[in-house]
């Protein structure tokens, strides 16, 4: 299980006092609201960021960190991602996962032949689609991540499964799928 997720998006400065504007990925502010800090990573680097005044704008918050004091120094984090613990996470409703979860799990046949494995949960014009690579070839194909396709998604057994339709899709129609070979 990943022990770090992408909790936000840094944004604009906001104002002139340092604060940049944060676009929460979950869609949810009030776990946000709580951090006192966070590691943030930009252009492959992350350091630890202490968080002096956070103030909900919603959808989004406003963050001033510890030494960013000017609109210009702020500039500077534009597009940074906010990591953060499971703890600091978005809190999941039963029945909910962290799609980092996701990543890499085997996904099975209804009759429990292993097909591929995840490698990302992407979002789609029409709504969210699972990245597989498939076992025989290891060609990356999309299907649309939604309960007609996935029978059974279960992270804590570390499995997806799939209707016998998706394996169809997967190996002989180009429809809901991309080659990235």
């Amino acid at each position: 299980m990943t022990d770090k997720f992408i909790i936000g998006i840094i944004g604009a400065p906001f104002g002139v006092k340092g604060f940049v504007k944060v676009r929460p990925l979950s869609g949810e502010i009030d776990h946000l609201l709580k951090l006192q800090s966070v590691i943030v990573s930009k252009d492959g680097a992350e350091r630890l960021l202490n968080i002096e005044e956070i103030n909900s704008a919603p959808p989004n918050v406003v963050i001033r960190f510890q030494g960013i004091t000017s609109p210009e120094a702020a500039k500077t984090l534009t597009g940074a991602q906010l990591l953060a613990g499971r703890d600091q996470a978005a809190p999941l409703a039963p029945g909910e996962f962290y799609i980092e979860d996701l990543k890499g799990l085997p996904v099975l046949s209804d009759k429990d032949e292993i097909l591929g494995h995840i490698t990302d949960i992407i979002e789609g014009g029409g709504g969210e689609l699972a990245e597989i690579e498939l076992i025989n070839n290891s060609e990356k194909h999309l299907v649309p991540f939604r309960k007609e396709f996935f029978i059974e998604i279960s992270p804590e057994k570390g499995r997806l499964v799939v209707q016998d339709l998706t394996m169809s899709l997967l190996y002989d129609n180009d429809k809901f799928s991309r080659n990235q070979s």
